[in-house]
């Protein structure tokens, strides 16, 4: 792509400023208080399979959100059109339909005093987007490594993309903000086996600037061993033996926390953490770190969709459940300030979200942490959902490697493990292996005394 059209994407001075004067016009026909959103996206992305290119995709537009506020009602309106007689009827349109909503007494802007007026250098965005025959190479480059590991009889596809997003805000106090970041990403899908026999796995890596991606050959090549490996897996029989999850799978556990201590779930009183702020859910040294404010952070933003300035949060401190995910409104409900985690998109309202979420690493090495287990599950694959965020209650299908004298040995799949949140969280014990990978993360962890149902 040319310097001069790529300067013009990452330049969102008259986004702003449209932004801007939709907010000064909902003000002057009638709203109490506006903001106005305006989101950019543009990607592109190639599939590759034996060599050939599958698919090449384009795709790139702004999105422009207005909501308004008359007294307690609010209402948005969003559109796609940004030219002027796209977006002249929207304050009027969105005043109207105020007028007619329902009271929320819990609906406005943030508070000014907690406003960002200035934000720290994130180094989100990758100067160059790249050419699309360079993703097509690393596509390419990708699956030849896979299929020149032995084992493998056919690639599942490879992938390359890249993509820039960011966001422009403007609201009726004053406040104006925008950010872009970019993102790069490569991925691998390697078969192995045949018939009833056939395997699959994958690996990828993504991140923002494309010199922080892991090479092709790499991403291919673990993509291929992981499937060679799962070949001719065995059953196990249904026992209650420690388990132990893979970094690529233990963030789940840390986002089934985030999604509980949601303050959303929490004002609607549908969440299993709703009574326990303060309580010691983890043991003493697990600490549960939210920071939007990482540098080249898959998620980081200097400031969240209200407004409101980022900051690190631990969630959990000393294994003691310290703050919940908020936004505004749902910090409101529950009489406490924003944490500066709203999330919205043009046609939304804000509702609290996670950024960097993690789990802090611990003290033993990922040999260490299994080298005691007899008889135990090390899980590499999650299927399903299977968590019910008002109980607790855990199930989910897996698969991974039977764990016999403190090594992983034989492939196991079709087994479900079953137990309770509250009981998951209090025997986590982490491994000192984290790594940013992802935009929830953590180590290694081990988890004592799990249900595994196999045959």
């Amino acid at each position: 792509m040319r310097a001069s059209s790529q300067q013009a994407l990452f330049d969102q001075t008259a986004l702003g400023d449209l932004a801007e004067g939709l907010v000064r016009a909902a003000r002057a026909a009638g709203a109490d208080a506006a903001d106005a959103v305006a989101v950019r996206s543009i990607s592109l992305s190639v599939e590759v399979r034996d060599g050939a290119v599958e698919e090449s995709e384009r795709a790139e537009g702004d999105d422009l959100g207005l909501r308004v506020l008359v007294g307690r009602r609010q209402a948005i309106v969003s559109t796609n059109d940004i030219s002027a007689s796209g977006i002249a009827a929207l304050p009027e349109r969105a005043i109207a339909m105020a007028r007619a909503a329902p009271e929320d007494r819990f609906a406005g802007l943030a508070d000014k005093s907690r406003l960002a007026h200035s934000w720290p250098e994130l180094d989100l965005l990758d100067a160059r987007m790249p050419e699309v025959s360079t993703l097509e190479n690393r596509a390419r480059e990708a699956e030849a490594a896979a299929l020149r590991v032995k084992g493998v009889s056919r690639s599942g596809g490879a992938s390359a993309s890249a993509g820039i997003g960011g966001m422009v805000l403007v609201t009726s106090d004053g406040f104006r903000g925008e950010y872009l970041g970019s993102r790069h990403s490569i991925a691998m899908t390697a078969i192995a086996g045949e018939g009833t026999g056939m395997e699959r796995d994958y690996d990828f890596s993504s991140a923002l600037h494309a010199s922080d991606l892991e090479t092709p050959e790499k991403v291919g090549r673990t993509a291929a061993e992981r499937t060679v490996a799962r070949l001719n897996p065995r059953k196990v029989t249904t026992q209650r033996v420690p388990v132990v999850y893979d970094p690529r799978v233990a963030n789940t556990l840390v986002g089934h926390l985030a999604s509980a201590a949601n303050g959303g779930a929490i004002a609607r009183k549908s969440s299993f953490l709703k009574d326990k702020m303060g309580a010691q859910l983890f043991r003493a040294g697990i600490r549960i770190v939210d920071d939007p404010l990482r540098k080249r952070g898959l998620r980081s933003h200097p400031f969240d969709a209200e407004g409101v300035a980022g900051a690190a949060l631990a969630l959990v401190d000393g294994g003691v459940l310290k703050s919940w995910l908020l936004d505004s409104a749902t910090g409101r409900e529950l009489g406490l300030p924003s944490t500066g985690h709203a999330q919205r998109g043009a046609s939304s309202p804000p509702s609290p979200g996670p950024s960097n979420l993690f789990l802090e690493a611990g003290q033993v090495s990922p040999e260490q942490l299994i080298a005691d287990i007899k008889s135990g599950f090390y899980i590499t694959d999650l299927i399903g959902s299977g968590v019910n965020g008002v109980t607790g209650d855990y199930s989910r299908g897996a698969s991974g490697f039977w764990i016999e004298n403190g090594v992983p040995t034989f492939p196991v799949s079709e087994v479900t493990i079953a137990g309770q949140l509250f009981d998951i969280f209090r025997s986590i014990t982490p491994a000192n292996n984290l790594e940013f990978r992802y935009g929830t993360n953590a180590p290694t962890l081990r988890v004592e005394g799990l249900t595994l149902a196999g045959q």
